[in-house]
């Protein structure tokens, strides 16, 4: 049996060469000819999965270690008989701590007073439940959208994208990217919703680039109907539009979900997912050894937003970027992965306050 891996997935080498002929390749050389030979993928979202790639190859089985999966052709797969997964979840945590640090810098740095502000999460799965969390433990007012679960429990608990446009001072996108249909999430965020904004709201994009129309971002912030613009997914990635880079007020090449242990999942969910297909009897595999963290000196009375700026600047991702903007794709190749904040937890002296403590629970 052979397997691809990309090579620029962490944590998993050697956890399969004991069953199979695994050949390591930066995604660039997952060609149709490379892959012709393969039982078996295991990649990334930088790597389309269709017809392209995959005819004529004997493939049977997939594993895209991420959470998204719009590249993968889920049709042409089907109708050849090859099967797939993700790893939904795998790094849910490493986006909030980006969000932490997020608003922690807004509150930090521009004197956003989060409590009074109202944050509104489009998307509601595993990412935007835990950002919904975070944004409550920041003291904010949540508005939750999301039509596909809406549908499913009619509880009342989310609102329209009106709503959102209307009350939010916060817009943050966690959506798949769907093309097309009833939830088609290319370009929600258009001219006709930046026309419907109401505050001047900060808008945050760490789901996918094509959620947010450049054109149409661009022209909301030079008319004055967003306030800033805080971008991670970027249309045309790497090939980023350079005027929206020198305008967004933080920006960083697609780094959100990269902490080691969303990393460590990722891997861990893919290994076992191929185990599970072909059988290898490693279906309980995992990553065990991740990088200790750095020393942090607490202070007793250390605040929420200050824990997060001091475990993981975003600023300094964005300043990276900012100035080498044609490194877009090997800083994110060659990220060095942060830890998340349950990383550190131990090392808090105990005159920490419940509420402080509290507030991390959104971290496990």
């Amino acid at each position: 049996m052979k397997i691809i891996i990309d090579s620029y997935i962490p944590y998993i080498k050697g956890a399969l060469d004991a069953f199979a002929d695994v050949e390591y390749i930066p995604h660039q050389q997952i060609t149709n000819g490379k892959v012709r030979n393969a039982d078996a993928l295991i990649v990334r979202t930088r790597t389309q999965c269709g017809e392209a790639l995959l005819k004529n190859s004997r493939v049977k089985f997939i594993a895209s270690a991420t959470i998204g999966y719009d590249h993968i052709d889920a049709e042409y797969c089907r109708k050849n008989g090859i099967a797939w997964t993700n790893a939904p979840g795998c790094n849910a945590v490493s986006v909030a701590q980006y969000m932490a640090s997020v608003l922690s810098f807004l509150q930090l740095r521009k004197n956003f007073d989060l409590p009074k502000a109202v944050i509104g999460v489009v998307g509601v799965g595993a990412v935007g439940s835990k950002i919904a969390s975070l944004a409550r433990s920041f003291g904010m007012r949540v508005l939750l959208n999301d039509p596909p679960r809406e549908r499913r429990e009619k509880n009342g608990d989310f609102v329209s994208l009106d709503r959102i446009c209307e009350e939010s001072d916060i817009i943050t996108f966690h959506t798949l990217l769907n093309a097309s249909g009833e939830d088609k999430t290319l370009h929600l965020a258009d001219e006709s919703f930046f026309n419907r904004l109401k505050r001047k709201p900060v808008i945050v994009n760490a789901a996918r680039g094509e959620i947010v129309s450049t054109k149409a971002l661009l022209k909301a912030v030079d008319n004055g109907k967003v306030g800033e613009a805080i971008l991670d997914c970027w249309e045309n990635e790497p090939d980023i539009n350079l005027e929206l880079l020198a305008k967004a007020t933080l920006a960083t090449p697609h780094i959100a979900g990269y902490s080691a242990d969303g990393k460590a999942n990722a891997a861990t969910q893919s290994v076992q997912a191929t185990s599970r297909f072909f059988g290898l009897g490693i279906d309980d595999w995992r990553v065990e050894s991740l990088p200790e963290v750095f020393q942090l000196a607490f202070e007793k009375d250390l605040s929420f937003p200050q824990f997060f700026i001091n475990t993981y600047n975003v600023e300094a991702d964005s300043a990276l970027l900012k100035s080498t903007p044609s490194g877009f794709e090997q800083q994110r190749s060659n990220y060095p992965f942060r830890r998340e904040p349950k990383a550190y937890l131990n090392r808090m002296e105990a005159g920490f306050s419940k509420q402080i403590k509290k507030q991390f629970e959104v971290f496990f």
